[in-house]
């Protein structure tokens, strides 16, 4: 008789949802959409100066994600912060942006803030890293006896954008684990529309593997606590981010299919982050839960 195929278990769904209106709110699409996991941004994104999080939103947000059940919700920094940039007032003041997120996020419960590495301008890329590194290091230093933590995210190397190459991360958390105490609130977040655009194959599933492979031998796999779920609209080592929905892009179903049944990712949470507009051009909720549908039923299969 066949021996029976392993039954994965089920994955840990989400997508990023908008605070508009209130944190509680974000909580809200999130149980529209069928969520089992949340991204927020905790605060306006273009922006330096930050309102404080009222202490009463902050206790009804933590309240409504027990009521849901969620599994994990994690912040996304502000797209403003630089912590590897050559200007020296810019790095200060990201350096100060990424600690006050991560003191929003321990304000509300949320265990980790995914963050881009930076970009190097017109440095040396080995000199970028290095500046990255010690810049986040410094941010987790500042906020010493929170729980909060970062993930590096990896990017599709646009431009100068640092943390296309695994080495680089790699670098990055070398330095960050040399600090006392550090290593525990440090990890990776893998997207699959930058990895893709980016140069790292994730179809078929021999490449898949084989990029796995990579990753835990320059990272480890135990790092990695979030994966960004985009299909990407560029091609393979475009090095262009532009998110797509899931099976509509250049990744294509297959890939995805193999990620949600893979059993070095099982219980990573995956989540969206693809278009949310409709037909008629505005957001809509169904997007969200067509592309959770999607990877749904990849995973019963």
């Amino acid at each position: 008789m066949p021996k029976r195929r392993p039954v994965s278990p089920a994955p840990v769904l989400g997508a990023h949802h908008s605070i508009a209106g209130g944190f509680h709110r974000a909580v809200e699409h999130a149980l529209e959409t069928g969520c089992d996991c949340l991204q927020i941004f905790t605060r306006n994104i273009n922006r330096w100066d930050v309102t404080p999080i009222d202490p009463a939103d902050a206790a009804r947000f933590r309240a409504a994600v027990r009521a849901a059940g969620l599994r994990l919700v994690v912040a996304h920094d502000s797209y403003l912060i630089n912590p590897a940039a050559q200007d020296a007032a810019l790095r200060t003041k990201s350096i100060a942006s990424l600690a006050e997120e991560l003191r929003r996020a321990e304000q509300l419960g949320i265990p980790w803030v995914v963050a881009h590495p930076g970009a190097a301008g017109d440095q040396p890329p080995a000199r970028a890293v290095a500046r990255a590194a010690a810049g986040i290091a410094e941010a987790l230093d500042r906020t010493a006896g929170l729980r909060a933590g970062i993930l590096i995210e990896t990017t599709a190397g646009q431009g100068s954008c640092l943390g296309a190459a695994f080495e680089e991360i790699g670098a990055m958390l070398d330095v960050i684990d040399a600090r006392p105490g550090l290593r525990k609130r440090a990890g990776v977040c893998l997207d699959t529309c930058h990895v893709f655009a980016a140069g790292y194959p994730l179809a078929p599933r021999a490449a898949l593997d084989e990029t796995l492979q990579r990753f835990d031998e320059i990272i480890g796999l135990n790092r990695l606590k979030v994966i960004h779920a985009n299909d990407s609209k560029r091609e393979f080592g475009s090095r262009v981010d532009r998110h797509e929905a899931i099976g509509k892009g250049k990744i294509g179903r297959a890939a995805f299919e193999s990620i949600v049944n893979h059993p070095r990712l099982a219980g990573i949470p995956l989540i969206l982050e693809t278009p949310k507009e409709g037909p008629d051009g505005k957001p809509s909720a169904a997007v969200d839960r067509r592309n959770l549908a999607v990877l749904r039923r990849f995973a019963a299969r």
